[in-house]
């Protein structure tokens, strides 16, 4: 999933939420003691090329980076990582994070935990605090046109086609994405999500 570079901060987007729990993942604000399970994790090319923001090669310098950014004291949206609820394994991060478009999700999930649904999961969860937490009319998202599964992850949630654009990505260059949205209409329209 694509997250673009976040823009000035927005009071009315700060979303106070250091824990989420889902029926498989524990979702909560990253710590120190995740670096090395976040290097370790984020330290995949396959990865970092579906990403803009993530390096490759990816080390504990990057991942500490990483958790000071997202514990920055009264920062717009919300960024988590995602722990398997009976093991406490690390398996991604994902966030709603402030773009020029406004809130938009994005998220990550390392290659052993991939095709298992976490990714469907952790959105779920993170467009219901969207449109609880916040007032906003519209969520967006972003991914690679060459990444099936995540267009797969935006479709279960709603979301609907808005368009192609580029982005710079680290690690790729510049690449084209497709743009998605889901108002808020259509959210409560979809409040009991199916299976994932």
């Amino acid at each position: 999933m694509v997250a673009e570079k976040e823009d000035a901060e927005d009071e009315s987007l700060r979303i106070e939420c250091p824990f989420l729990k889902t029926e498989r993942l524990v979702m909560r604000t990253p710590d120190v003691a995740d670096i090395p399970a976040l290097a370790e994790l984020a330290n995949n090319r396959a990865v970092a090329e579906m990403v803009t923001r993530m390096p490759h090669p990816y080390g504990e310098a990057e991942a500490r980076a990483f958790v000071t950014m997202a514990t920055v004291p009264n920062r717009a949206g919300v960024i988590h990582v995602l722990t398997l609820a009976d093991t406490g394994a690390l398996v991604g991060c994902a966030g709603l994070s402030v773009t020029e478009r406004g809130l938009e999700l994005g998220y990550w999930v390392g290659e052993p935990y991939w095709n298992k649904g976490y990714a469907t999961e952790a959105a779920h969860a993170l467009v219901d605090l969207a449109f609880r937490a916040t007032d906003v009319p519209v969520l967006h998202v972003a991914c690679r046109v060459i990444n099936p599964a995540s267009r797969r992850v935006v479709h279960k949630c709603g979301f609907q086609y808005a368009g192609q654009g580029m982005i710079d990505s680290i690690v790729a260059g510049r690449v084209p994405v497709e743009r998605y949205r889901l108002d808020r209409k259509a959210w409560a329209s979809l409040r009991n999500w199916a299976r994932y």
